[in-house]
């Protein structure tokens, strides 16, 4: 059987693991918060990639009025 030492030198070891560990899992959850706003800081910052991406097919479109232009003048050449 333990001797009373014994007994309160493990309850000392044990209270210093849990101290370590409970230091441990405050810093885990700390680099959780900050890996969760990295996360959502990249998310938004390829939807906005995305958008930039989408904005040159739009571009795209300008032709297709200068078409209309060309048809106007086209038509005004034809009154005269």
């Amino acid at each position: 059987m333990a001797t009373v030492k014994q007994i309160q030198r493990s309850l000392q070891m044990a209270k210093k693991k849990l101290a370590r560990l409970n230091k441990e899992v405050t810093a885990t959850k700390g680099n959780i918060k900050k890996l969760d706003s990295a996360l959502k800081k990249a998310k938004a910052a390829e939807k906005a990639a995305k958008a930039q991406a989408k904005k040159p097919a739009t571009k795209a479109k300008k032709p297709a009025v200068r078409k209309k232009a060309a048809a106007k003048q086209k038509a005004a050449g034809k009154k005269g």
